[in-house]
């Protein structure tokens, strides 16, 4: 955890943290749409589907942690607990039921 002093050293500034968070927001909706693809062709059905899509977005929070933060994400987000783990999550998870249906139905016609 940041203490005051470091805050006031290296201020969080707004408009970066918004900035992230649409970064990391068109990241999790790409990968959520791609993990539809790959679920769909894959054919899984029901639980696994879901497991598959929630295993996705953890590999892909713990590669933007480890790559794009480079494990300091307290530098980048307010609260790393919802900025980088818990956000948008399940707003990606419409777009994975989509695709994943579609190209189910493709590949299974």
């Amino acid at each position: 955890m940041i203490d005051e002093r470091e805050r006031a050293i290296h201020p969080i500034v707004p408009d970066s943290v918004r900035h992230n968070t649409q970064v990391l927001s068109s990241i999790r909706s790409l990968t959520a749409s791609l993990f539809g693809i790959a679920a769909g062709i894959l054919g899984l059905e029901s639980y696994p589907g879901f497991l598959f899509y929630l295993f996705g977005t953890l590999v892909v929070s713990a590669l933007v942690w480890g790559v794009l933060a480079k494990g300091k994400p307290e530098q980048f987000f307010e609260n790393q607990l919802s900025g980088l783990w818990a956000q948008d999550v399940f707003a990606g998870l419409s777009s994975f039921v989509l695709t994943w249906t579609l190209f189910y139905g493709l590949v299974r016609s």
